[in-house]
């Protein structure tokens, strides 16, 4: 009788331990899950719109990219002297952010007969709304998209510089390599 006794508290322990194994196991799993699910949270810097409107024009003038694409390229081994023409299939495109209001009306008038008339009216109003310095907020600006790029290299006669020069270029604008010409420079 004692060896049961004894045997049912063995019992009883290692279910009380089972059951604390799970637990502990199954508040795991769900910080484990929260940690996973938790997506990192985008800072987006905090700029006025004239600040949006220079940074925009900067990233979209098609020189800008030149020059950095030639100062870049230019530091290459084997490179030397760049010349860098990029070509755009449209201009960029800022689009405003609206206030859009709409009202609608229904009347219903009675004639001398017994005719019942019913006059529906709608109106909208679109106004695009201004910042404190009285330029339009933006709500997204369309850039254009980039067709084609021309480079010209003093080094690029060498095969392995050519491939190179391609595979940056493909790299910055987002190009297929057919869409790149390099030639040589002549000195």
């Amino acid at each position: 009788m004692e060896k049961l006794k004894k045997m049912l508290k063995d019992k009883n322990r290692k279910i009380e331990n089972l059951v604390v194994f799970l637990s502990i196991l199954v508040i795991t799993l769900i910080i484990i899950n929260n940690i996973i699910k938790e997506e990192p949270k985008k800072s987006t810097p905090n700029y006025s719109n004239a600040e949006l409107a220079s940074t925009s024009a900067n990233e979209i003038n098609s020189d800008n990219l030149e020059k950095r694409l030639e100062n870049i390229l230019s530091k290459m081994d084997g490179v030397g002297e760049v010349s860098v023409l990029v070509t755009y299939s449209q201009s960029s495109q800022v689009i405003p952010m609206y206030n859009e209001s709409t009202s609608k009306s229904v009347t219903e008038e009675t004639d001398t007969s017994g005719g019942i008339r019913t006059i529906q009216a709608e109106d909208n109003e679109k106004s695009v709304i201004t910042g404190s310095d009285s330029n339009p907020v933006t709500e997204k600006t369309v850039y254009p998209k980039i067709e084609g790029a021309i480079v010209t290299a003093q080094g690029s006669s060498n095969s392995n510089v050519k491939a190179n020069i391609i595979s940056a270029v493909e790299a910055v604008t987002g190009l297929s390599a057919h869409k790149i010409q390099v030639f040589e420079m002549k000195n």
